[in-house]
């Protein structure tokens, strides 16, 4: 069997949590209109009767180093470069950020195989476009293969499957053919409640939030967490409980 790790890379809100959460089949990445959502290195394992492929979600790539939890992020995903056997570079859409230069030097770094998936395809109305745009990309990078997908729609998601596993090396299975993450259940469940918390609060979400699971007790009928909302400043908590509690009703999930 082929077995291996494959980072899916990429500029921040460009699709990558939705992407891997398609590619195994399960929602272990939250997602958010919201850039910065991801903010940890995330497995999601996708196990087949070929082999197995362990996805790493990272955060986006970007050259804003001014606020700590940017440089964290960029440190985090810069790390998951290492150690792993393929990269999935995740455009959105037919063009190049000016971040992109900065990537193209992190993998020439690498030395790893990659392969560029161009995102948001069923948004692109000229298809002609896609030639001339994949005729560029190769000139640029020795890409393997460039595939064009729809993250949201699953549009081409097993074409660029069929892709990534011959390009891992022969192996056993590094995880049990039934484990789909390495994260417990305390980590997807603060994760969760700070997607409903982004996606309830938009723009005025503070990007300091962050949620830590005080206690976690699975009765036979029901499972109770018991959750902590942490903010920066003190004027924060009024956003995220809203009048007499309602913006925490509506974010339950």
């Amino acid at each position: 069997m082929n077995c291996g790790f494959v980072a899916i890379i990429g500029r921040p809100n460009v699709g990558k949590s939705t992407l891997m959460n398609h590619l195994i089949k399960q929602k272990i990445s939250i997602t958010s209109r919201k850039p910065q959502t991801t903010r940890h290195r995330i497995l999601g394992i996708n196990t087949t009767p070929e082999g197995q492929v362990i996805y790493l979600d990272t955060p986006g790539m970007h050259n804003n180093q001014a606020r700590a939890l940017n440089r964290h992020l960029n440190r985090t995903a810069d790390s998951s470069l290492l150690g792993v056997n393929l990269v999935i570079w995740l455009l959105d859409g037919l063009y190049w950020h000016e971040y992109d230069a900065m990537i193209f030097k992190k993998l020439e770094q690498a030395g790893l195989p990659v392969i560029l998936a161009v995102n948001k395809i069923d948004k692109v109305k000229d298809k002609t476009e896609l030639l001339a745009f994949f005729a560029d990309a190769q000139v640029r990078f020795p890409f393997e293969h460039i595939v064009p997908i729809s993250a949201l729609k699953g549009t081409n998601l097993p074409e660029l499957e069929n892709l990534v596993l011959p390009l891992l090396p022969e192996g056993e299975l590094i995880y049990p053919e039934d484990q789909i993450t390495d994260r417990p259940e305390r980590f997807l469940a603060a994760e969760i409640i700070r997607e409903k918390l982004t996606r309830r609060l938009g723009d005025e979400l503070p990007y300091e939030l962050t949620v830590e699971i005080e206690r976690y007790q699975e009765l036979p009928t029901i499972t109770k967490i018991y959750a902590i909302i942490w903010v920066a400043r003190p004027g924060q908590k009024i956003i995220v409980v809203g009048k007499d509690g309602e913006m925490l009703k509506k974010s339950r999930y």
